[in-house]
Order: structure tokens, then C-alpha cells, then sequence
């Protein structure tokens, strides 16, 4: 995984995940089977955890079987088969309606949590990004962000807005006088003056859509700007520049979510269809 560039966080994941498989398991490593790999997946729907999170699961006990046999050079079978993985739903990506985007950033009074989110909301940062954000990734003069190692370990440049430009100055111009280069502080407690966790973050959605009424969250603002920028007819080639994506499929998935878009060009062929439906029924009468 190291030779991958994975990132620590998904290394602490993964190996967490194997963890549990270990410790459950009853037989010898060597010597599980198909059957045992079943018996942990009802285990773990007993726990009511998701299909995708057991098939995260049954990915990461696969790839260790994997490089048991690759690496280690273990004779044994992968108890791991195909068709195991359990079938995932295919939810839509979920956004804010305009109106609750006014709500929702109504009910923050904090700068440094307004500056986070319309990042978020403007730029399309994920919130490890927000977490990770440095002030030497800020380029005011050009109006863009350098984001460093993002998922998957990829670099992308994204702009800023007016409005997210000024939210983020508002934030830096209280921010206390520090060498940590994280942008982003914990501002009182026991963590006053480190980078605020992508917990932290987390947890101050959750109290602002509470306060507000308005079920969000920080992947959502993200959505929300994708839905935003394709409704205002951007290419969908510079949404997944923007947003990072490896693959223009996970970017299309958006365009289900496109309405006043699919509205427009709707109306638009529509109108050309009846004008050559006219056209047509006013032959047949002269005729």
C-alpha cells in the first residue's frame, strides 16, 4: 500500500478492517474458505453495517490473501471468490436547493467556519482538504488554490470565487498570529491554536444544520457546487477538473441531478420539433 501512495488515513483503515476479520476468524489464516468469508458477512449485516462498507471488508481481506500469495510467496487459496460482494444502491449525489443554501449559511456567525464551508461550496474542496489547507496553497492574485495530495494523492489547481475569497480574508484577518501553516485552527479547548480535524469540521456542519434546520453536509456542499456550475451550462470535462475526479463517469452521475439543465434543453427541442410540426400541418392544409 506504501509502494500505492495511499494516504496514512486509508492505511489506518485498512488495517483496522483486517483487524476484525483476524480476531473473528476461528480457524488458521491458511486455512479459511468461501464458507467462513460468508459467515462473517452475516456477522457483519448482523451489526447492520452497509453493503458498501461490507464490501470495503471483503476488498481489504482479498487483497491480504493477495499479498500473501504475491509477496510471501504462501501457497493457499483466496477464500475471498467472486461474487460475493453484495449488491450497493446507486443513490443520486444529494445537493442543497438554492434556498437552503441561504438557510444553511444563514445560521453561521463563526468567520473561520464560514470560510471553510463556502470553500467547500464555491471551490468543491472535500473536507480533508479543508483540514489540509495551507496558507502557502493560496494564490490571491491569480484567484486560485493549489490543492496538494488530495484523493488519491493527486494535485489539482481550483478557483476561488468573490464571495469565497472574501470569507476566507474575513478569517485570516482574526486568525491568530502562529507558525502552524494549516489555515484552519481549533479555536478554544485543550486544541486551541492546532489545525481543526476533518472531525472537527465535521462536527460544526452538524451543529449548523441543526441550528438551522436544513439536513446537510460537508460532501453535500460539494455536490451542491457540481449541481450548480452543470445547471449554468459548464463542460462537464471542467466539473472533473475541478472536483478531482479520476473518471468522467462519476462526474456524469451529476447530470441525473441537472433539472433546470434537462429543463432548458427539453423546451428548447421541443420548440423546434412543433415549429417543424407546423411547418408540416400547414402544408397539408394549402394542400
Amino acid at each position: 500500500m506504501k509502494r500505492k501512495n495511499y494516504s496514512p488515513h486509508t492505511l489506518r483503515n485498512y488495517l483496522n478492517r483486517l483487524k476484525h476479520f483476524l480476531v473473528w476468524l476461528s480457524v488458521p489464516l491458511e486455512t479459511a474458505r468461501p464458507g467462513d468469508v460468508k459467515y462473517y458477512i452475516d456477522f457483519l449485516l448482523e451489526k447492520r453495517l452497509s453493503a458498501q462498507s461490507i464490501n470495503g471488508h471483503l476488498f481489504v481481506i482479498r487483497s491480504f490473501y493477495d499479498y500473501l500469495r504475491d509477496e510471501e510467496g504462501l501457497v493457499l487459496d483466496n477464500p475471498v471468490i467472486r461474487g460475493m460482494a453484495l449488491r450497493v444502491a446507486s443513490p443520486l449525489p444529494r445537493h442543497l436547493r438554492d434556498n437552503d443554501v441561504v438557510t444553511l449559511f444563514a445560521s453561521i456567525t463563526k468567520s473561520r467556519d464560514m470560510a471553510m464551508f463556502m470553500l467547500m461550496l464555491r471551490c468543491g474542496l472535500r473536507v480533508e482538504e479543508v483540514a489540509n489547507l495551507t496558507l502557502g496553497a493560496i494564490d490571491y492574485r491569480r484567484h486560485q488554490i493549489m490543492v496538494r495530495d488530495g484523493k488519491g494523492g493527486k494535485d489539482r489547481v481550483v478557483y476561488i470565487s468573490n464571495d469565497a475569497a472574501d470569507a476566507l480574508a474575513a478569517y485570516l484577518r482574526i486568525r491568530p498570529e502562529t507558525n502552524e501553516q494549516k489555515i484552519f485552527l481549533v479555536e478554544k479547548g485543550t486544541y486551541k491554536g492546532r489545525p481543526i480535524s476533518i472531525r472537527g469540521i465535521q462536527k460544526r456542519i452538524e451543529y449548523y444544520s441543526k441550528k438551522s434546520g436544513i439536513p446537510a453536509s460537508c460532501h453535500q456542499l460539494r455536490h451542491t457546487m457540481a449541481t450548480q456550475l452543470l445547471n449554468a451550462d459548464i463542460a462537464l470535462a471542467t466539473i472533473q477538473a475541478l472536483l478531482g475526479h479520476t473518471k468522467i463517469k462519476t462526474t456524469m452521475r451529476y447530470c441525473k441531478l441537472s433539472n433546470l439543465k434537462a429543463q432548458r434543453d427539453y423546451f428548447k427541442a421541443v420548440s423546434v420539433v412543433m415549429e417543424k410540426c407546423e411547418v408540416n400541418v400547414t402544408m397539408a392544409l394549402e394542400c
